[in-house]
């Protein structure tokens, strides 16, 4: 990890290298190095270009072969690696400190990229197949100017998080996603291989852990269950990626999870739970009550695993989860208590930590570490240690302060599957919104760690939980391009960080990631649309005005009016664009080269269209929080339709809508599962009285509140039996005169035991005049 001193040097340097670049383009490199120090001329790389290696230098030649991988793919020019000098060349130099530092030169002659280990010198070649793929000219040798790069990594833990527990992905898939890690300077893949809904790797002790664990039946909205759905990774696949991630500099953490989120294990081998009984493999998303039982035998047990995932995946660390185990079957065995009591533990929490403490005993006599999410602190923190910490950085701050290594994962800043932006093409997650821009300007060394304690501060790591990532484009969709702005945090130093010469850097990075095959979102450049005042008075006026904008400010707006897709010469927005309700908008964001930053976005101004919302634009009822964006069935693979929920009361609502100039509406309804392990957090689900035997749909001009007046029903529509109907369907009614406009509330009151609703669309119909 570079310290204080060197981050100093390292931003003196930059700023001399901006200075001394002034006149120049930006570098296309993320994350930004070290130290840049700009020179006079350039070198051209050419097709069929010699790429040089001391002769037996395995990893030099290693990471020969990764630029000319990269290269190929993401320039389209083939580089021959060979051994002993080029114009293109990797040595070592024993001057150059640190496993992942590195130098890289390039002059009129060539270019040297220079370490004293193997992954500064796979890094070096990561650098220098960025400086090789600048732009579009695909196939045409490449000017590289002349530079001087020495660089080195802020942190040692640059982490991505990926979940084939709850929706599992082929092992090509991940193969893909070491290339990209590796592609900007992420060396850490932790893979969380095991929770309630599948457990992914063998175990060939015991094989039903794969044979009974790795599959669950989905649920249902009514009617029959789909077929059963899971995999898992046999040991021979994941030695296979282990060795493949190796070569390009990529860790590999896998996850246990335990003692909690342990159903899959305990339906696999019920004599290892708490109470005897054999449970499915869980559906429901969230904290499920199935815990691992602390006796001796389970003890061994998880040895058992633990000495079989070892001989798989030698790195330092094996995480051991720890996170959301509530200790209610803990609590109800008169077992596990009389346990406690010989153990003189008096509370489960301080269970929890005796039996982390089993584990990174075991593991610390075999030459690894035990890392555990942060609720391993509550009952004492195991000396054996290290604390990954999720629920904001408390833990890592007093983790640290006490001695132990921690890694910064807050949610919900560095929690992937929270959603990029506020649209309505945006595919399921959750809705605590976090852009480009907030994992940007986040900083992985908390206020609060003494100065003496910084150096237990490993790094930074984003997750990618898969409730509700269930296909290959959606995991990849939240990952890019967020994964460059944690790239730059974890490895660039803090000085050095300018949002804006970021996004000018990062668009060739967006670039090659999709020539290497690779779902890339737009969000952050994709134009966005607000009406200005509300949609009654743009009815009243027959004037409607409309700003548009884009989540990151980068490029110029371009749109047209008639249809077709704009282009870097249509019209510049300038104003917010006052119309006729009629035509529809069509925008894209444009850089200066004249290439589209995003795909070409629509906004209809038609007056049906100003009288329409869907799922993305309705808002929380009083006392709710719209905080997840489900999809249609748990194991739907398109990402439309999704629905902004409150999976505590279903209720949502039309804002704002213009009821004074309304005479009917249509409201279509989709019935989707109720599939949430809430835990404690059950009491807070709000029971309505159902009147007929579905429950209703209420729909009521205003929303009720406690004390508030009660508000005119508009609208009641019972709701269909859940075995027999469909899962979509719709109801119309009339409106009567006289209403003032305002917010339309949706209350659906079917029994909390019954599938959970959902408004898909609501369209109002403008009265005859």
């Amino acid at each position: 990890m570079i310290r204080n001193a060197s981050l100093l040097l390292a931003t003196t340097l930059l700023v001399s290298a901006a200075t001394a670049g002034a006149q120049t383009a930006p570098l296309p490199l993320v994350p930004m190095p070290q130290s840049v120090t700009r020179g006079a001329g350039s070198f051209t790389v050419s097709d069929g270009a010699h790429v040089g290696t001391p002769a037996g230098d395995a990893g030099a030649a290693a990471a020969a072969r990764l630029l000319a991988a990269h290269v190929k793919t993401e320039r389209g020019l083939t580089l021959a690696p060979v051994q002993g000098d080029a114009p293109i060349r990797f040595v070592r130099d024993a001057g150059v400190t640190g496993e992942e530092a590195y130098r890289l030169d390039v002059d009129g002659r060539g270019i040297r990229i220079a370490a004293s280990g193997d992954r500064g010198l796979l890094y070096g070649a990561m650098t220098l197949a960025q400086l090789i793929s600048p732009d579009r000219a695909f196939g045409k040798p490449t000017a590289v100017p002349a530079l001087a790069i020495a660089d080195a990594p802020r942190f040692a833990w640059r982490g991505l998080m990926i979940d084939p527990a709850r929706h599992f992905q082929p092992i090509e898939f991940l193969y893909g996603i070491v290339d990209q890690m590796a592609a900007v300077k992420l060396n850490t893949l932790h893979l969380h291989l095991t929770d309630d809904q599948g457990w992914r790797f063998e175990v060939k002790r015991y094989p039903k852990l794969t044979e009974i664990g790795a599959w669950r039946t989905p649920p249902s909205s009514g009617g029959a269950p789909g077929p059963r759905v899971g995999g898992f990774y046999t040991q021979a696949q994941l030695r296979g990626l282990v060795a493949y991630a190796a070569a390009r500099g990529v860790a590999i953490v896998p996850e246990i999870d335990l003692p909690g989120h342990a159903q899959a294990l305990v339906a696999a081998y019920p004599e290892h739970g708490v109470l005897g009984d054999r449970p499915a493999v869980s559906h429901d998303w969230g904290v499920n009550p199935y815990l691992l039982n602390p006796q001796a035998k389970s003890v061994r047990f998880i040895e058992d695993i633990l000495d079989e995932l070892m001989a798989v995946f030698p790195g330092t660390y094996i995480h051991l989860g720890g996170d959301e185990a509530v200790k209610d079957q803990w609590e109800r065995s008169p077992q596990v208590q009389a346990q406690m009591r010989g153990l003189g533990l008096k509370t489960e929490m301080q269970m929890q930590s005796w039996l982390i403490d089993q584990f990174g005993a075991y593991l610390a006599a075999k030459g690894r570490r035990l890392i555990g999410w942060d609720e391993i602190l509550e009952g004492g923190l195991p000396a054996s240690a290290s604390v990954m910490s999720w629920r904001g950085e408390k833990g890592a701050v007093d983790a640290a302060n006490q001695g132990h290594d921690v890694v910064l994962s807050p949610a919900p800043t560095l929690y992937f599957d929270s959603l990029q932006s506020d649209r309505g093409d945006e595919p399921p997650g959750r809705l605590s919104i976090q852009t480009l821009a907030d994992v940007y300007k986040y900083e992985p060394m908390p206020a609060g760690i003494a100065p003496d304690k910084a150096r237990h501060v490993l790094g930074a790591q984003a997750n990618s939980w898969s409730e509700y990532l269930v296909t290959p484009y959606q995991v990849q969709h939240v990952i890019f391009p967020r994964a460059a702005a944690l790239a730059e945090i974890s490895w660039s130093p803090k000085a050095a960080r300018d949002f804006t010469g970021f996004l000018d850097r990062l668009q060739p990075q967006i670039a090659r990631w999709r020539r290497s095959g690779m779902e890339v979102a737009d969000s952050a450049f994709a134009v966005g649309y607000t009406i200005q005042g509300s949609a009654a008075d743009a009815l009243r006026a027959n004037r409607v005005t409309v700003a548009l904008a884009t989540q990151a400010g980068a490029g110029t707006i371009r749109y047209t009016l008639d249809g077709s897709v704009p282009t870097a010469r249509a019209h510049a927005y300038a104003a917010p664009l006052s119309l006729t309700p009629g035509a529809t908008i069509r925008a894209a964001a444009f850089g200066p080269d004249g290439a589209a930053l995003a795909t070409a976005r629509d906004f209809a101004t038609s007056r049906a269209a100003l009288m329409t919302r869907d799922a993305s634009q309705f808002t929380a009822c009083p006392r709710g929080a719209l905080g997840l964006r489900v999809p249609l069935s748990s194991e739907a693979t398109a990402n439309a339709p999704a629905f902004n929920a409150n999976i505590f009361d279903t209720c949502t609502a039309y804002p704002a809508a213009p009821l004074s100039l309304s005479d009917g509406f249509t409201v279509e309804v989709a019935r989707l599962p109720r599939h949430y392990g809430l835990a404690h957090d059950i009491t807070k689900v709000r029971q309505h009285y159902n009147v007929t035997p579905y429950g209703e749909l209420v729909l009521t001009a205003g929303c009720p509140v406690t004390d508030g007046p009660k508000r005119p029903v508009l609208a009641t529509f019972p709701l269909p039996d859940p075995a027999s109907a469909p899962n979509r369907f719709r109801f119309t009614g009339t409106l009567p005169a006289g209403l003032a406009d305002g917010d339309i509330c949706m209350q659906f009151t079917s029994p909390t035991s019954d599938p959970f609703y959902a408004v898909e669309r609501m369209q109002l119909t403008e009265r005859r005049k």
